[in-house]
């Protein structure tokens, strides 16, 4: 009988923990491996960063929910993979083998590419993960008593850009609330080569209406960033031109900064050949299976994904929420069939979808196939984005104790949008 590992229990690997233990066979195994106890919605950090949403509101202990269903968990975490001998080196020494291995980790900060970079050591917040969103949250009444400029953006190689659009709008509404606004230079730091860009090429209007709602909340610009470092309350950006040549050099001031920092594939699997690119990111087939390692696939932000498009400055390409559903899908799919001696021929369907809460408004983006030429480009705005992420967040986190695995996004969002199926 098989054993199916997988690694992670985020928003990659809980659902795939569910919908792998319903595909298995009789006496086959599903075993998740995490490096901590808990499950955390990461895209309500944001909320988490001034105090609109605490730690505990977002996060839950995943042992009991798992393995009520029968799957069985350690939260010791992967020292690293040795995908020769189909065997994982855990940190408190012991090993485990595999017959199947799915990838779910998610990234590794690259905060140490960039001098100051962080929250640990460095001069910035992050809302990549929950604590680190909470280090924010502690110091964020500190900041509303003694406001100064704020700095909010993406360094180069970042590759996902909601996030810091939304913590930049989020943080304007947060002050305006506490009518401080006026008191609060915002200025947004980009790698993209235009507002609105989001490492894909841009979606419909995305430049339009992001640009006009910074000018009506008058939060200033500047893209083709490259963030060269950081001190304490001060930003250094060479802002490049078209063609990658020096433009501009920016000191920028800060008393609060928020930048996302670019990714990289974690330490368990960085460098092992055929598994992964030169970033570390998990190479995968149009099945979600690695072409070398075949017993082993990925889902999620592990993998790789190359730009949509060259840019002066290095961006990558995100990987939203319905992208991550569709992988898991696709990705038990496949399992299932290899289980029961057929080829895989499940494909994930890598369409954008994605809801940016604006604090009291927000933008719906969809982008039908994610690199262009699209079948399907849409952006919608409006005070009903924000009540839908709300409204997602407390569903995600319910679905996840329940132990369903339904996917989610494509009703939520193309119900609201008009939109009658992803193709």
């Amino acid at each position: 009988m098989a054993h199916i590992i997988i690694m992670g229990a985020g928003i990659g690997g809980m659902p795939m923990a569910y919908e792998m233990q319903e595909k298995i066979r009789k006496g086959d195994k599903v075993t998740v491996i995490s490096n901590s106890e808990n499950f955390q919605f990461t895209p309500s950090n944001p909320w988490v960063g001034v105090k609109w949403r605490d730690k505990e509101d977002i996060t839950f202990g995943v042992r009991p929910y798992l393995e009520r269903k029968g799957i069985n968990f350690i939260a010791t975490g992967v020292k690293r993979v040795h995908p020769d001998n189909n065997r994982l080196e855990l940190n408190d020494g012991s090993t485990i083998d595999y017959d199947f291995l799915v990838i779910a980790t998610g990234p590794k900060l690259a905060f140490d590419e960039i001098e100051g970079l962080g929250p640990h050591g460095g001069h910035t917040h992050s809302v990549c993960d929950v604590d680190h969103a909470m280090k924010s949250h502690g110091e964020w009444e500190g900041f509303t008593k003694n406001p100064g400029p704020v700095v909010i953006g993406a360094v180069q190689g970042a590759s996902c850009f909601g996030p810091a659009y939304e913590y930049a709008f989020t943080v304007e509404t947060d002050l305006r609330r506490r009518k401080i606004r006026n008191k609060v230079p915002m200025t947004f730091v980009t790698s993209e080569p235009y507002i609105g860009h989001l490492g894909l090429g841009g979606v419909g209007d995305s430049k339009g209406l992001l640009e006009s709602a910074m000018n009506e909340r008058s939060i200033k610009w500047i893209c083709n960033a490259k963030v060269t470092k950081i001190e304490a309350g001060k930003m250094f950006v060479t802002e490049v031109d078209e063609l990658g040549a020096e433009k501009i050099k920016h000191e920028l001031p800060f008393a609060y900064s928020m930048m996302l920092p670019a990714f990289k594939g974690i330490d368990a699997v960085f460098g092992i050949e055929g598994l992964t690119n030169p970033r570390g990111f998990i190479l995968v087939d149009e099945h979600q299976r690695n072409p070398k390692y075949k017993n082993i696939y990925a889902v999620g932000v592990c993998i790789a994904i190359p730009p949509v498009e060259k840019t002066p400055v290095p961006v990558g390409t995100p990987k939203t929420g319905y992208m991550i559903e569709s992988m898991v899908t696709a990705t038990a799919h496949n399992i299932h069939s290899e289980l029961t001696g057929n080829p895989p021929t499940s494909q994930a369907t890598w369409n954008t979808v994605c809801l940016a809460d604006f604090g009291d408004t927000g933008v719906a983006f969809i982008a039908l196939p994610q690199i262009p030429p699209r079948n399907v480009t849409k952006v919608m705005s409006g005070k009903w984005v924000h009540v839908a992420k709300v409204a997602f967040e407390k569903y995600f986190m319910r679905k996840m104790k329940r132990g369903t695995s339904e996917p989610m996004y494509e009703k939520l969002v193309m119900d609201a949008m008009g939109i009658t199926k992803l193709k």
